[in-house]
């Protein structure tokens, strides 16, 4: 019993330290050291394991200070939500813009974040691709090859997933032009697709995961540099198909302005976005298969990327706000469809 009781008591007080330890995240420490913690989406963990070091090194020679970042991955619509919901960071760096609103709405961004960094503050872009299995034995090259009896998609949820919400748009952008705007035919063929999916994770690295390594489906449909990692990992196992038409995806980053004001972490917080936009950076995110915004560091990437891929934008959708309502939230198009 009494030793029952003394476990029960340094397990409480482990619980107590771990949670003043998080609580406490982005604030400076009495040695000096300040921590920032960064919720980003699911596939951005390799990206920012390298950038955080690098930035950390810098921000010690410029200020003599340690610096120690806390990352957190997820779903992107997911990870909003944790925010909006008390998860403090003092950095997003989500996979779209309507996340980040989604913050922004909970009272925690103030407006015009959207301008405050270069590039509608997207320091680097992806698109959506399609990684298929060595041999690509299901021959598929395009958009409609999705739809066909028997082919098994793998995609995650847009409900919970920016990735996700990527996809639907791409495909809707193909079968827009295919059928020159019929909605009831673009309807039909986004149901079409959905239907040849066997699973929905919650977001793209489960669903990576899905298809890699537990070897379910014929397709992935994929951020760019989620299917180079695959390649890079498994180079006898899989390839890219570059579809016809595709999407500019902009992952988005925003100071979480009153977390920041709360630690006092603003300086350090804003000077880890800008930080992004340096040519050491730029080079770390196309390392990672992500496209650098900087066009002349993106030229160096030529043997890397598709270049010439034809790009949709949000803006053909009327925005974030407008491809949301229409087509995401609860009884929108995909609810119609996918029901």
């Amino acid at each position: 019993m009494k030793t029952r009781i003394l476990t029960a008591i340094l397990a409480s007080a482990l619980l107590l330290t771990s949670v003043a330890a998080f609580t406490s995240c982005g604030k400076t420490e009495s040695d000096g050291k300040i921590t920032l913690t960064n919720v980003s989406y699911d596939p951005t963990r390799e990206l920012y394991e390298q950038y955080n070091a690098v930035f950390a090194k810098y921000w010690k020679e410029r200020t003599g200070q340690d610096v120690e970042i806390t990352q957190s991955h997820g779903g992107s619509g997911k990870q909003a939500l944790e925010v909006a919901n008390g998860l403090e960071a003092d950095v997003v760096t989500l996979a779209l813009e309507y996340d980040v609103n989604a913050v922004r709405d909970a009272g925690l961004i103030e407006d015009g974040w959207v301008s405050e960094f270069a590039n509608d503050s997207a320091p680097y872009t992806s698109t959506i691709v399609f990684l298929v299995r060595k041999g690509n034995p299901k021959n598929i090259q395009d958009w409609d090859d999705l739809i066909k009896d028997g082919v098994g998609v793998i995609t995650p949820n847009p409900k919970t997933s920016g990735g996700a919400r990527w996809n639907y748009l791409a495909a809707w952008a193909y079968a827009d032009e295919l059928y020159d705007g019929d909605e009831t035919k673009i309807k039909d063929f986004i149901k079409k697709l959905y239907q040849n999916v066997l699973v929905l994770d919650s977001g793209a690295r489960g669903s990576t995961t899905t298809f890699v390594e537990n070897g379910q489906g014929d397709v992935l449909l994929a951020w760019e540099n989620e299917a180079f990692l695959s390649i890079q990992d498994y180079p006898d196992d899989y390839e890219i198909i570059t579809p016809s038409i595709s999407i500019l995806a902009q992952p988005s980053v925003a100071i979480v302005d009153e977390v920041v004001d709360k630690r006092g972490t603003r300086e350090v917080a804003t000077e880890y976005l800008q930080y992004l936009y340096t040519d050491e950076a730029q080079r770390i995110a196309g390392d990672n298969y992500y496209r650098p915004s900087n066009e002349t560091i993106l030229k160096e990437y030529a043997d890397v990327f598709n270049l010439d891929i034809n790009l949709v934008t949000i803006n053909d959708f009327g925005g974030w706000d407008a491809a949301q309502t229409k087509h995401f939230t609860d009884g929108g198009v995909f609810d119609e469809i996918y029901e």
